[in-house]
């Protein structure tokens, strides 16, 4: 009789709550205040609310093993200067009790093998971004323009580490989020597609270059779910994938999960209407922003499969591997005529 314990996604849920529960101790938080899960991604988010306070806070569990100390500090660090700055509106880090905004968090659970980095933010009001939403796209365009020229003129602590984002570390051979062969529902008629694809898109990146002026620190995952519009003012949150990338990705983003749909093209004119009344973006920088949709479009595919677990990749599902068939099918058009 094997005496190895199956555990289910439930179980992971469990201690992850239990841990998130734990976390509450090493902050001037009262230990009655409710914990509730709000998201699970590569990180689990949870929304802690104090009664006795009358305050609310982000509580982020850390994934064991994506990020290290260094790199969730570097994330912080850019945070708190891109708010104190005023390049964009940022969840602050509110430090525990011995004054650390990274508190490492033990929980005795089967499901938790090791203690986690657990890190709690001010909570930011405000809503989603609607998906058609033309005049909020704008917004979002000058809010990327802003932290752009930001962080071309910040001096980066001598420690700050980050990932890359490249074709090698996206698409090609040491992917963050796993191969895009693995995506869900692929067939061998879909890998053609999908490898034409990827073999035009690396070409074109190539040609595109990685120079400061087009390549640095950016968010990589502003898509409508991290973002926060109150007002005119437009909230980034979530900056755990941030890392170092090509400026246009954080526009690709944008449109994540949603890329297939009609109304993309104009959202995407919007984005630049609004980035240009802030920073600068060539014609030729513009025309190469449907490379950096597909890529993103690709590595989506990539994430689902290598994230079966989380709810959405289950509602993605392999429907979206069959949609991205038709835009591999226009982007590969586009790329031949220009």
């Amino acid at each position: 009789m094997s005496d190895i314990i199956e555990l289910t996604h439930e179980d992971l849920l469990d201690g992850l709550l239990g841990l998130a529960r734990a976390a509450i101790s090493h902050y001037a938080i009262s230990p009655d205040a409710t914990v509730r899960l709000i998201n699970l991604s590569e990180n689990a988010t949870y929304a802690v609310r104090d009664a006795a306070q009358g305050k609310q806070w982000a509580l982020r569990v850390h994934r064991e093993g994506y990020h290290s100390r260094m790199a969730i500090a570097s994330e912080l660090a850019w945070q708190q200067a891109l708010k104190a700055d005023g390049a964009a509106a940022t969840p602050w880090p509110v430090p525990g009790r011995d004054g650390e905004l990274i508190q490492v968090v033990s929980y005795a659970h089967p499901a938790l093998s090791r203690a986690r980095n657990v890190v709690l933010f001010e909570w930011e009001g405000g809503s989603e971004p609607a998906a058609n939403d033309v005049a909020g796209f704008e917004l979002l365009g000058e809010t990327a323009a802003r932290m752009h020229a930001h962080v071309r003129g910040w001096e980066r602590p001598e420690w700050f580490e980050r990932l890359t984002w490249d074709f090698d570390t996206t698409l090609g051979s040491r992917p963050h989020w796993g191969r895009w062969q693995d995506g869900m529902g692929l067939t061998p008629d879909i890998e053609q597609v999908f490898a034409k694809t990827v073999f035009t898109i690396e070409q074109r990146l190539r040609r595109f270059g990685k120079s400061p002026k087009r390549f640095g620190l950016i968010h990589c995952d502003m898509r409508l779910a991290n973002l926060l519009v109150d007002g005119q003012k437009v909230k980034v949150i979530d900056f755990d994938d941030s890392g170092f990338s090509w400026f246009l990705y954080d526009c690709a983003t944008t449109v994540s999960f949603f890329e297939h749909e009609a109304a993309v093209p104009e959202l995407v004119a919007a984005w630049v209407r609004g980035y240009r009344r802030v920073g600068e973006l060539s014609a030729e920088e513009e025309a190469e922003i449907p490379t950096f949709v597909m890529l993103r479009r690709l590595l989506l595919v990539a994430w689902i499969g290598s994230h079966s677990e989380t709810e959405l990749a289950q509602a993605m599902g392999e429907q979206y591997t069959r949609d991205t068939v038709a835009l591999c099918e226009r982007y590969l058009a586009h790329a031949a005529g220009s």
